[in-house]
C-alpha cells in the first residue's frame, strides 16, 4: 500500500508546458523591470536598494 495513492501513467511536463515557459518568462520581465526601477533617480539613493553604495563617482582632477 502507498502512502501517496495510487500511480497513473499519464504526462505531466508535456501539457503543462507552455505554463512552465509563461511563468519564466513572466519572472524574467518582471526581474528586469525591478532592475530597471532599482536605477531609476527616485530610488538611486534608497538605502534599501542593494546597488546603492556601489555607485563610485569619478575623481575630480585639480
Amino acid at each position: 500500500m502507498s502512502l501517496l495513492g495510487k500511480k497513473f501513467n499519464a504526462p505531466f511536463a508535456k501539457p503543462f508546458a507552455p505554463f512552465f515557459f509563461a511563468g519564466i518568462i513572466m519572472m524574467y520581465g518582471i526581474n528586469s523591470f525591478g532592475n530597471t526601477l532599482m536605477n531609476t533617480d527616485e530610488f538611486k539613493n534608497d538605502p534599501r536598494n542593494p546597488n546603492a553604495g556601489k555607485t563610485q563617482k569619478p575623481a575630480d582632477k585639480h
